[in-house]
């Protein structure tokens, strides 16, 4: 009886506590309330003048669709049907047979290839890794077990057969040979002098281009100047492909192609000044500086002349400048006329240091006709009679 009435006395007070949290409770003011079990009964958390307010209840409504469209959201989120999940699992199931498939067809391929090479059969094996499916052979690692091979007296390299292989197979598929194996492929081909297959490669095949492919068809023309024409126009394809402007643009100017060079200058527009006068100090040509500096169609020059000028003088590129003057000479002082009075980037102490120029190397006669031309410009007075000063004169 005592165990009864104290497990009675326990009850007792859980259900007091119970009757002071409720009265508690019911003292708070609850604003809304997303459902009610008895609709006749009033809305909690609304007056009973709210009750019958039509403003008011339309923005009660507006806040139960609102908290409806965030459940709806939460349940799309973070919940998913059972069935959906069952698909799921079989999609897992499926791709999952799948990847064992494709794992266990390449290591079969991996033991054929392996087996060929392991023979000699060096063509067979790289005519089997360039049908490979999904090229799943065409990759550094199988490249590298045929660069291993070394070379074979009496044979082809068999390196240089994988890429052959490889290659002549690459406009059967959709994806290109990547940048990495086209780059191997061409040094490969340039190391056995080979150029004839490099050049079918870049012009005909399905390859990924790099800038380093170009450079390192330009540096086997440098070594080879009877074919460095074909080098050049090469690697201005690859260049061209890559977005490579400036060596692109490099490379036509040593071809000699400079109305093609000019055309792609019109073309990108994105050569600054200092782009082209970096590339005149690549390739020094003449006809390129007179092209860069002389009007076309009615438009400004691309760069100074004057500007040019100190530019090859203070480079160390004299003799380049010295030519220029020999040209300019030809011209009289008309064309010296014309050079100063539409170059409006070069300024008039700059001007002076040009005439300076030409007077210590020997073209007095330019020298003569640039200050000439300068002081007759409106606004040019001379404060020095006995010692022509430019820099002292006020220029318009």
């Amino acid at each position: 009886m005592k165990i009864v009435e104290n497990n009675s006395l326990m009850i007792q007070l859980q259900i007091d506590q119970m009757k002071q949290l409720r009265a508690e409770y019911d003292k708070k003011e609850v604003k809304y309330c997303t459902f009610s079990k008895d609709p006749s009964q009033p809305i909690p958390g609304m007056t009973l003048q709210d009750s019958v307010n039509l403003d008011a209840l339309n923005k009660y409504m507006k806040h139960l669709n609102d908290k409806f469209e965030e459940m709806k959201q939460t349940m799309l989120i973070k919940y998913i049907p059972a069935q959906r999940m069952a698909d799921l699992d079989e999609e897992m199931i499926v791709l999952l047979k799948r990847r064992d498939v494709a794992e266990d067809l390449n290591k079969k391929l991996q033991f054929r290839l392996n087996e060929l090479i392991s023979i000699g059969e060096y063509e067979k094996a790289a005519s089997f890794a360039a049908n490979s499916p999904r090229k799943i052979l065409q990759n550094i690692g199988t490249m590298n077990k045929f660069k291993a091979a070394g070379k074979i007296r009496g044979k082809p390299l068999p390196l240089l057969s994988f890429f052959e292989a490889i290659f002549s197979t690459s406009h059967a598929f959709r994806c290109p040979i990547n940048a990495d194996l086209t780059l191997e492929g061409i040094k490969c081909g340039l190391s056995e002098k080979r150029l004839d297959l490099v050049i079918n490669w870049v012009t005909q095949e399905k390859l990924t281009f790099s800038d380093k492919a170009g450079d390192v068809i330009c540096a086997y023309g440098e070594q080879d100047t009877y074919n460095k024409a074909k080098c050049l126009a090469l690697a201005q394809i690859i260049y061209s492909e890559c977005d490579q402007h400036k060596k692109a643009f490099l490379c036509l100017c040593k071809q000699g192609q400079i109305q093609g060079a000019m055309e792609y200058i019109q073309q990108f527009k994105d050569f600054t000044s200092d782009d082209l006068m970096q590339l005149i100090t690549a390739c020094p040509q003449i006809e390129l500086i007179q092209s860069l500096t002389q009007e076309r169609n009615g438009k400004p020059p691309y760069l100074s002349f004057g500007l040019t000028v100190l530019h090859l003088f203070s480079t160390d590129m004299k003799k380049v400048g010295i030519e220029l003057f020999q040209e300019l000479n030809k011209g009289g002082k008309d064309a010296v006329e014309h050079l100063v009075m539409n170059d409006s980037f070069c300024s008039l102490e700059k001007w002076q240091e040009v005439a300076n120029i030409c007077l210590q190397n020997g073209f007095e006669k330019i020298s003569n006709n640039i200050l000439s031309i300068l002081r007759s410009q409106s606004g040019v007075a001379e404060f020095e009679d006995d010692t022509i000063n430019l820099m002292e004169h006020v220029f318009w």
